[in-house]
């Protein structure tokens, strides 16, 4: 009787419990082209890019090599100009599950993530030419907002995180850091315990956009907030050792959809409703900063630009206050009149806005459309 019982516990022992899907259980596991794609993944590894940016690309290529093998293709080197040609407009004219197309910068992202990994293969010798080298890709409209936070609004979504309890006294350092820095949910998500300098008023950002770090001003006010947090919130929240920064209310890091949710929540809660709330704060940073005269350099700094060519075009909107100072001062305001009148600074700080957020809006932050 023992030993029956032994051999059936044996047998319960040899028995995996179910996890997750296994090779066997993936539709492309068979195919080739996976295999090359699994080799890219590993060089952009080894060459530094980011496990999110892995990540996204895995998505990216296995839509095209699912296509691909819809039309029996499964091998690099049977893989034409054409052929992606014809998958671009396959992009172009597909309709997800609520009927709406790609948008274009979704489009961008599957075939910049394509156009590498045959870069890639053609510079490991997998391939003679690179089909894709000489691609066109669509043309990335521009794109505004609704509207950009003023001071008051911020503060307003700011004041609905009550500092009373350990949860609401996170969610106001967090909110506070991300309107004083302008960070990505992304770059917020990544932040360790040690990465701000509380003495000096200034935050490491070592886990930025395309691997990049960075260091930004924290300002007093959100210093002071993370202070309080550090001291009197994140111990009661840490269920289990770690170095992330901001920890959620189950004692484990914020991950960056996490990180979205508190803001957009606080957001409705001061009646705002508008997506990519993050992003929003980044633009009232940027735009309430040039407001108040900040640099264009240090804008590009702070945000973690990598090109000057991308924020150049703020300083259209850092001039609005000398417009508005030379009307009220300047002798010639006196003699315009009617026909000859300027233009009213309502007028020219509207013209600057949409520049502002067409350079804010024209990014490719990680809350892009999945």
């Amino acid at each position: 009787m023992r030993k029956g019982q032994l051999l059936k516990t044996r047998r319960r022992a040899a028995v995996k419990p179910p996890g997750p899907p296994h090779a066997q259980d993936d539709p492309l596991a068979h195919k080739l082209l996976l295999r090359y794609m699994e080799e890219h993944f590993e060089w952009m590894a080894v060459s530094g890019y980011s496990g999110d940016t892995v990540r996204a690309r895995r998505q990216h290529i296995r839509k095209f090599i699912s296509w691909i093998d819809e039309r029996g293709i499964d091998e690099p080197r049977q893989i034409t100009r054409p052929m992606i040609e014809r998958y671009q407009r396959h992009l172009f004219y597909y309709r997800k599950a609520n009927g709406q197309p790609l948008s274009v910068g979704m489009q961008l992202q599957y075939l910049a993530a394509i156009k590498l990994w045959f870069k890639w293969l053609t510079r490991a010798h997998h391939i003679l030419a690179n089909p894709a080298a000489d691609l066109d890709l669509p043309r990335q409209p521009k794109r505004l907002p609704g509207r950009i936070l003023n001071p008051a609004e911020v503060e307003a979504v700011l004041a609905e995180a009550e500092p009373s309890s350990a949860q609401g006294l996170r969610d106001r350092a967090l909110l506070e850091l991300l309107y004083a820095t302008g960070l990505r949910r992304s770059e917020a998500a990544s932040l360790g315990v040690y990465d701000p300098d509380l003495l000096r008023g200034v935050l490491w950002v070592r886990h930025g956009k395309g691997g990049k770090q960075r260091v930004v001003p924290l300002g007093t006010r959100a210093t002071a907030w993370l202070e309080k947090y550090l001291t009197e919130a994140r111990g009661e929240l840490l269920a289990a050792d770690s170095q992330a920064l901001f920890i959620s209310d189950y004692g484990q890091p914020m991950r960056a959809d996490q990180i979205a949710d508190k803001v957009r929540r606080y957001m409705q809660f001061a009646g705002i409703h508008k997506g990519g709330a993050t992003h929003l704060l980044r633009h009232a940073c940027a735009t309430h900063m040039l407001e108040g005269g900040a640099d264009i350099r240090f804008i590009q700094a702070m945000l973690g630009h990598t090109s000057l060519e991308t924020t150049e075009i703020y300083t259209h909107v850092s001039i609005d206050k000398l417009i508005e100072v030379h009307r009220a001062t300047h002798p010639s305001r006196l003699e315009r009149k009617g026909h000859d009148q300027a233009a009213s600074p309502q007028a020219v700080a509207g013209d600057a806005a949409t520049a502002l957020l067409e350079a804010l809006a024209g990014e490719e932050d990680d809350e892009a459309e999945q």
